[in-house]
């Protein structure tokens, strides 16, 4: 059975910086889109990053523009995102995803099919 494991999360100051890391397991993910997604308290999840199958695509939510980076290693079957001038704003849990049917541009969880647990992050001010 297929699974995603995020890990990286933390408590770090604003400003700081966080590194992501998602592995699957169980199958290949290296032809699937991967996302970011969070999912701050008391609000509902929303879209943070996504990558394409062979990393030429990726596509940002307005708000980490310029500050955050995702990035994969099809060989390891993982995906990453680079947190950077982190803001209390960013505190939430990040959930990683994949999908097989993923119109990168979208910026919506439509076509991800493979969900992470998430890993907790938290940005003091």
């Amino acid at each position: 059975q297929a699974h995603l494991a995020e890990s990286g999360g933390g408590l770090v100051q604003a400003g700081g910086s966080l590194r992501l890391s998602c592995v699957g397991s169980g199958r290949s993910f290296s032809m699937a889109a991967m996302g970011w997604f969070r999912q701050a308290p008391g609000y509902e999840r929303e879209f943070v990053a996504a990558i394409g199958w062979n990393g030429a695509a990726t596509n940002y939510a307005d708000s980490v523009k310029g500050r955050f980076t995702i990035s994969r290693d099809n060989a390891k079957n993982m995906v990453y995102l680079q947190m950077n001038n982190l803001k209390p704003e960013d505190t939430a849990v990040y959930y990683c995803a994949a999908g097989f049917h993923v119109v990168v541009a979208r910026r919506t969880e439509d076509g991800f099919d493979y969900w992470g647990q998430g890993t907790a992050v938290t940005v003091s001010s």
